[in-house]
This record gives C-alpha cells, structure tokens and sequence, in this order.
C-alpha cells in the first residue's frame, strides 16, 4: 500500500477531499461560488474549527454578525461554536480551501513532529 494519495480537483461548486485522499485527521474542501453568490446556510460546528485560505476572487465571510472581508491570499480560522457563511462578491467569483480540524487537537507540528 501507498504511503501517499493524489487527486485532482475540477472547478466544481463544492469537493470534498475526505474520502478521495483518504483523510484521518482533517476534512479538506475547495469550494467556488460565482459572482454575486453565497453559501445558501449559516452554520456552526460540534467539534471542528475551519481555517479558509482564499484562493483567487474576493469577498466576505459574516462570522456571528460581523462582517469580514476576503480577498486572494488571505487566511481566517473560525471557531467551532463561530456562525458563518461566505458570500461571492457582486463584481467577483471567489475560490477557497476549507480545512476542518478537531479544536485543540494539534500536540506538535512543523520540527516537533518530524523524525529524520
């Protein structure tokens, strides 16, 4: 067995990578909405914080009634118990990466983590 898996990913509406990479630990999404669009809920978690990487385009998130702006290259991590929903701007089409873990799961990283 492979000590690794690969997809491609389509410009769809919604992918989610959980099963096709065979995840354990985290849930990964791409997610593109066209201009002038939203996500069509507002929604909270149990357990899990997301963190969104904006890929291309520009828009806002609207985090328990705050409105917060996104535009290509930004990063926001939103708390479990956090309501949210993304809207597209009027003028722009926006893509992002929704990575959602188990809060306060994380015991090392980056060099913490590695054997060499």
């Amino acid at each position: 067995m492979s000590n690794y898996n690969k997809v491609n990913v389509t410009p769809e509406a919604r992918t989610e990578l959980h099963d096709q990479l065979c995840l354990t630990g985290a849930e990964i999404s791409v997610n593109n909405l066209p201009a002038g669009t939203s996500v069509p809920f507002v929604h909270a978690h149990k357990k899990n914080e997301e963190i969104y990487a904006i890929l291309s385009g520009s828009g806002k998130a609207v985090i328990d009634g705050e409105t917060v702006a996104l535009n290509t290259g930004d990063f926001i991590r939103i708390s479990p118990a956090a309501k949210r929903q993304f809207f597209a701007a009027e003028d722009s089409a926006i893509s992002y990466l929704c990575i959602q873990v188990k809060a306060n799961s994380l015991e090392e990283y980056t060099k913490e983590d590695a054997v060499l």
